[in-house]
């Protein structure tokens, strides 16, 4: 009888190489490589003499770690930034320099390919006095700038050379007939105080969060050549609200609002026609406003700062300067309702801004009034933070960006 055996002792090569081809299978395949880790540019306070301007560290998004901040750029208190986007050759950081003076600015700078290093190549007018938010559109061509103590807002074409061009337009935010009367907070809506210009996930329009008048006025925009249509003013039906900043959903349907003054979170609906000469961005209140503080803290302590939704569009999150925690809601998937599942210490003072990370496993939260970036943990499933597991030392830390 031919056994397999036989076969085996009658051709010994043949059997050779089947007990190679057993062992090499039965070694354990090479784990991939780590993930190298990410740069990470921090916008500081410059005004209290201590941080110089824009810092660059790096990121281990497999332990969580953040090495210590080094200045890679001494600016202006950059209080916000912007990057241009992913693919457009050479990437540039823009840097709003948040002085309250009409002849404030924003800066360009170079990034260097392999070390992340920043070279300035530019300074224009931001159009107003203390630049609060800036944002780049995501075909590269055109960034929008909102000044807060100016009451404007200015667009610009992304040059060539990657910097930005003097405004090609300057929208003044005075005309109340046209952008709605002030809020009742004399104290904090004396004027007008533009405090975001967030582009829709379309790229089509603007949307820009007026504290001084609890409006959000929505331009079309045309990238190409950073010009703005007429607005489209929008009342979030929260008189002295103060709203500062607004997140889109992943679902592209949902659009969520933080209000600075009253320490809310306001649910829209959105919708955008197409078939028209300008077409129209629309805002629709769903009226279910939820409260980022706790229960009894006084509401003239606390003041509203920050929202970010995970990836998957199950959480939002949002910090509190006063009450000086994060908070967690989740969102439902059938009607988009928020309802709190935590809230946790920010692990300092005054957290004005946070980002999650690329991977949205951590969340790094810069506390501007205890010199510290905290960084929590997020359960991918329940959506709760943990931590702070790291807390490294930087002065008024304003602004986190991932590269």
């Amino acid at each position: 009888m031919f056994t397999r055996r036989r076969f085996l002792v009658l051709f010994p090569a043949f059997a050779a190489s089947a007990q190679a081809q057993t062992v090499w299978s039965l070694k354990k395949k090479k784990p991939p490589p780590p993930p190298p880790p990410l740069n990470v540019y921090i916008g500081t306070d410059t005004s209290k003499g201590v941080s110089k301007g824009i810092y660059q560290s790096h990121f281990d998004t497999i332990r969580g770690q953040l090495t210590a901040p080094v200045l890679v750029a001494a600016t202006a208190r950059p209080s916000f930034l912007a990057i241009t986007p992913v693919g457009q050759g050479r990437r540039f950081l823009y840097a709003v320099n948040a002085i309250n003076e009409p002849a404030a600015t924003v800066t360009s700078f170079a990034i260097d390919p392999k070390s992340g290093a920043l070279k300035q190549a530019g300074q224009v007018s931001s159009g107003g006095a203390g630049p609060a938010y800036i944002s780049v559109d995501a075909s590269g061509h055109s960034a929008f700038v909102a000044n807060y103590f100016g009451s404007s807002i200015a667009s610009y074409r992304i040059q060539p050379d990657g910097t930005l061009s003097q405004p090609v337009d300057r929208i003044d935010f005075k005309d109340h007939q046209k952008f709605g009367a002030l809020g009742p907070n004399s104290t904090r809506q004396d004027i007008s105080h533009p405090h975001s210009a967030t582009l829709s996930p379309d790229n089509r329009f603007l949307l820009v969060c007026d504290l001084g008048t609890d409006h959000i006025n929505i331009f079309f925009i045309h990238p190409e050549t950073g010009q703005l249509s007429d607005p489209h003013a929008f009342s979030n039906d929260h008189p002295g609200s103060g709203p500062r900043h607004v997140a889109f959903h992943p679902n592209g349907r949902w659009v969520y609002g933080i209000n600075e003054i009253d320490s809310t979170l306001d649910h829209y609906l959105w919708t955008a026609t197409r078939f028209s000469e300008t077409p129209q961005g629309l805002l629709v209140n769903t009226n279910t406003p939820v409260k980022t503080i706790a229960p009894g803290f006084p509401a003239d302590k606390n003041t509203a700062a920050e929202l970010a939704i995970s990836s998957d569009g199950l959480f939002l999150y949002a910090s509190n300067r006063g009450e000086d925690s994060l908070v967690v809601f989740s969102i439902s998937p059938k009607d988009g309702k928020l309802t709190l599942i935590q809230r946790i210490s920010c692990g300092g003072k005054t957290p004005r801004h946070f980002t999650l990370d690329p991977t949205t496993q951590w969340l790094l939260c810069g506390n501007q009034d205890s010199a510290t970036i905290a960084i929590f943990r997020r359960d991918a499933v329940s959506g709760k933070l943990n931590g702070p597991t790291q807390t490294v030392a930087l002065d008024s830390p304003l602004y986190t960006l991932f590269v």
